[in-house]
């Protein structure tokens, strides 16, 4: 006698993916494809600025900024690495969401840049504020899908080692 199961006492026990407990098939849902078309949409602008950064092929709007973005722009522009930084992490971060590799640090990695730049077109330069809000609410969503990711690190209190 062997102690082995059967093929077929294997199949009577075993389950598919797409069924529920009682074998009833269920249908995938397109819900679980949203984390990465948000990760596609803020991947690929992400890419593309981080690029212009250091290749300056996107031409610079027709109108001139108002006086406090332009000044703000401009302090930037004189550190003299503040911009490249601001690209190289733009870059870097959508190269992350496009690979589907280290999301949550990327989504962290960003953070700073979108808190901000939802401030200067609040304040400062109000026509690309919808666009803005349109990559908050990405930032806030991927964060959200990945939130598992970030629960130890927002722990109160963490033992050492």
């Amino acid at each position: 006698m062997s102690t082995y199961p059967t093929i077929t006492e294997k199949m009577a026990t075993s389950t598919t993916p797409n069924t529920d407990p009682t074998g009833v098939p269920q249908k995938k849902s397109f819900t679980r494809h949203l984390p990465t078309v948000a990760r596609v949409l803020l991947g690929l602008p992400l890419v593309v600025f981080g690029l212009n950064g250091f290749l300056n092929f996107i031409p610079p709007p027709p109108t001139p900024l108002p006086e406090g973005a332009a000044a703000f722009a401009g302090a930037l522009l004189k550190t003299g690495y503040m911009m490249q930084l601001i690209g190289a992490t733009q870059l870097i971060v959508g190269v992350f969401l496009l690979l589907n590799r280290f999301v949550p640090l990327a989504l962290a990695l960003f953070a700073p840049f979108i808190v901000n730049s939802v401030a200067f077109h609040l304040m400062l330069e109000h026509t690309g504020l919808p666009m803005a809000i349109i990559f908050l609410a990405l930032e806030l969503y991927l964060a959200w899908s990945y939130r598992s990711a970030y629960r130890p690190m927002l722990s109160a209190r963490v033992k050492i080692g």
